[in-house]
């Protein structure tokens, strides 16, 4: 996608280009097949946001690995979350006694990762990381969250592309944007 498209004019500037992206994803693969060695972990993959970084940072990881997918919403529309965190889509497979790594395209205050990290480990993960490709620390409430693996440390703005969105827009952005609010006004 060229950067003169329709949707490149909503953003105030791009935070993050493709090729910055591709490069960290592919880092980040490497160190989880490191990390991963000689175990077959359960990526789970939060949709529908981490969609885009799932699908390319699975292609970096040279493990035998199973995939399973999760909805979560405690966003619904709007820019900030309710803090009331609700299961859209539950997983497929059991994951007693699997090493999991939760994949999530951005954390922010926490709450969300800080519920489906206690549920996971309840129903007898045997271990339990996250990699996101997105942290934004100054929105955390959830502060004992642990975050193992990261792409970026970005700052407190309304970012979209690569799978991020605004109102279900924007995901297939191949590059990182900060929305101009003239957009999503005053939520």
């Amino acid at each position: 996608m060229d950067q003169n498209s329709e949707l490149y004019k909503d953003l105030d500037r791009i935070l993050l280009t493709r090729e910055e992206i591709a490069a960290k994803v592919k880092e980040l693969g490497q160190r989880i097949t490191r990390d991963y060695e000689g175990k077959n972990p359960v990526l789970v993959c939060i949709l529908k946001g981490a969609s885009v970084f799932f699908a390319d940072l699975i292609r970096e990881i040279d493990l035998p690995l199973t995939l399973d997918f999760m909805a979560i919403s405690s966003y619904g529309s709007a820019t900030k979350t309710s803090g009331v965190v609700r299961i859209l889509k539950d997983l497929d497979n059991d994951i007693l006694g699997k090493d999991v790594i939760v994949v999530e395209d951005i954390v922010d205050s926490g709450i969300t990762l800080s519920y489906l990290s206690k549920t996971l480990m309840q129903r007898g993960a045997k271990s339990l990381r996250i990699a996101t490709l997105l942290d934004k620390p100054a929105r955390r409430k959830v502060t004992d969250l642990k975050v193992d693996y990261m792409c970026f440390d970005i700052p407190d703005a309304f970012v979209v592309g690569y799978g991020l969105d605004y109102d279900q827009v924007y995901r297939n952005l191949p590059d990182i944007g900060v929305l101009s609010p003239r957009i999503y006004g005053n939520q």
